[in-house]
C-alpha cells in the first residue's frame, strides 16, 4: 500500500526494488496489477508491466548513479518496514484468495455462496425419476430416526492392544453403515406400520477442517466433502420416501464450520458446509411429493411429533437435562424431549411427565480424540417411536461397528 509521504514514483519504486531484491515474490505481471490498483482509478487506462519495468530501471540506473549517496539510513529503514507491512498484507491476499474468491462477493458473500453452491449442484447433479405419491395415514404412533456426527471424509484405523482393529472409518465404511442404517428403517417402518417419519440429521456431518492435525485423515477439503454427502443424502433419502413419506430436518455441528482464514470457534456461523448439504438434498429432491425439507431459522430443530414438542440439537451443551429447561426459558416454548448429538454415545434422562433428553450415537464411532479421552462408544443410528399421550415409548438402537 502507498504510503501517505510517499510520490508516486518514490512507490514504484520501493515496490520494484522489493521485486528485484526479492523480498516480494511476484511476477513482474502480478506486481503491475497491484500497482495499477493502487495508482490508476480508470482500469482502461492501466499500464503493461513493461512500462513499470522500465520506469523502474531508468530510476535504478539514476540512483546506481546519484541517489545512492543521497539516501539516508532512516530511508532505508522506512522502506524496509514498508516492505515487511506490503508482504504481510500480500500473505493475507493470497491466503484470501485461497477460499473466498469462489464464493465470495465484497457487499454480499453470503448470498454468493448459497447462489454457487446451488449453481455448481444443477451443473453436476441431475434430477429425474421421483418417487410415486404415497397415502399418508397418521396413527397414535410416529417414528423419528435420528442420525449425528457423520464427520465425511474422515479416515483412520484404530488399534487395540493386541494389534487387532477396534474401528475403522472411511468413506466407503460410511456409505455401508448409512446402507444398514436405510434397511433397518425400513423394517422399524414395517414393524410400526408406519406412512411418514421424521428424520434429524443433529450435525458433524462433515469432518471439516478446524486443526492443522485433520490434515492427516482428511481425504477431500470441506467443500468438496460437503457436496459429496449431500448428493450421497440426497439419493438416500430420495429412494427412502419411494417407501416411506419423510419429513427431514438438520443443523449444523461444529465440524460443519467453514472457519476461513485461521477463523475461530463460532466466527462464521453464517458460512457453513450445511449450506451446502441443504442445497444438494433439496436440488435432488426437487419434485418429489414424498419428500419435506423443514428449515427453523434458528438453526435448530424444533418439531412436534404426536403432539410433542421435540428440540433437535447438535448437543454442545455440558447437562442436557439443564439445557432443556434452559431452551424452554429462552424460546418461552413447551420443549417435552431435546435429542441431541455430539457426545458420540446414547442416553436418556427423564426430566419429569413425558419429558426427557435423548442422547444419540455417532455414525462415526471411536476415533483418536474419545481413545484419548477414554469415552468410546459404538458407531450407532437411533430410531425413536413416539406415542399420542404416551410420549417417548420405544428407541431402537442401530449398532453399525
Amino acid at each position: 500500500m502507498k504510503a501517505p509521504d510517499e510520490s508516486e514514483l518514490q512507490y514504484i519504486w520501493r515496490m520494484c526494488s522489493a521485486k528485484d531484491a526479492g523480498v516480494i515474490e511476484l511476477t513482474w505481471t502480478e506486481l503491475a496489477e497491484i500497482l495499477n490498483k493502487e495508482l490508476v482509478d480508470d482500469e482502461s487506462e492501466y499500464l503493461g508491466e513493461s512500462a513499470y519495468r522500465k520506469k523502474y530501471q531508468q530510476a535504478k540506473a539514476f540512483y546506481d548513479e546519484v541517489f545512492s549517496r543521497m539516501v539516508s539510513e532512516e530511508y532505508h529503514d522506512r522502506i524496509a518496514e514498508r516492505e515487511r507491512a506490503l508482504q504481510k498484507t500480500l500473505y493475507k491476499v493470497q491466503t484470501e484468495k485461497l477460499e473466498y474468491n469462489r464464493w465470495l462477493r465484497e457487499d454480499a458473500r453470503d448470498e454468493l455462496f448459497e447462489e454457487k453452491v446451488i449453481e455448481s449442484i444443477r451443473k453436476y447433479s441431475s434430477v429425474s425419476n421421483p418417487p410415486r405419491a404415497i397415502d399418508v395415514v397418521h396413527g397414535k404412533r410416529a417414528g423419528v430416526l435420528v442420525i449425528a456426527d457423520c464427520h465425511f471424509g474422515k479416515e483412520y484405523k484404530i488399534y487395540g492392544l493386541l494389534n487387532e482393529v477396534i474401528n475403522e472409518y472411511s468413506p466407503e465404511i460410511f456409505y455401508s453403515r448409512m446402507e444398514q442404517v436405510f434397511n433397518e428403517t425400513l423394517e422399524q417402518i414395517e414393524k410400526e406400520g408406519l406412512s411418514v417419519i421424521h428424520i434429524y440429521n443433529l450435525g458433524d456431518s462433515v469432518e471439516g477442517f478446524i486443526r492443522n492435525s485433520q490434515l492427516w485423515s482428511l481425504r477431500w477439503g470441506v467443500i468438496d466433502s460437503a457436496t459429496i454427502f449431500g448428493n450421497y443424502m440426497g439419493d438416500w433419502l430420495k429412494t427412502l420416501s419411494s417407501k416411506v413419506s419423510i419429513v427431514y430436518h438438520q443443523t449444523d455441528g461444529n465440524h460443519d464450520e467453514l472457519r476461513l482464514l485461521d477463523g475461530k470457534k463460532g466466527q462464521h456461523l453464517c458460512e457453513s458446509a450445511g449450506k451446502i448439504i441443504k442445497n444438494c438434498i433439496v436440488l435432488k429432491n426437487e419434485g418429489n411429493p414424498n419428500f419435506q425439507y423443514v428449515e427453523n431459522k434458528t438453526g435448530l430443530i424444533f418439531d412436534n411429533v404426536c403432539g410433542y414438542n421435540i428440540l433437535g440439537v447438535h448437543g454442545e451443551v455440558k447437562n442436557l437435562s439443564q439445557a432443556i429447561m434452559e431452551f424452554d426459558n429462552i424460546y418461552d416454548t413447551k420443549i417435552s424431549y431435546l435429542i441431541a448429538g455430539h457426545k458420540h454415545h446414547g442416553e436418556f434422562k427423564n426430566c419429569g411427565v413425558r419429558k426427557g433428553c435423548i442422547g444419540v450415537g455417532s455414525i462415526i464411532g471411536n476415533d483418536e480424540f474419545s481413545m484419548t479421552i477414554r469415552q468410546c462408544a459404538d458407531a450407532t443410528a437411533s430410531f425413536i417411536v413416539f406415542e399420542e399421550g404416551k410420549g417417548k415409548v420405544d428407541e431402537h438402537t442401530y449398532v453399525l461397528n
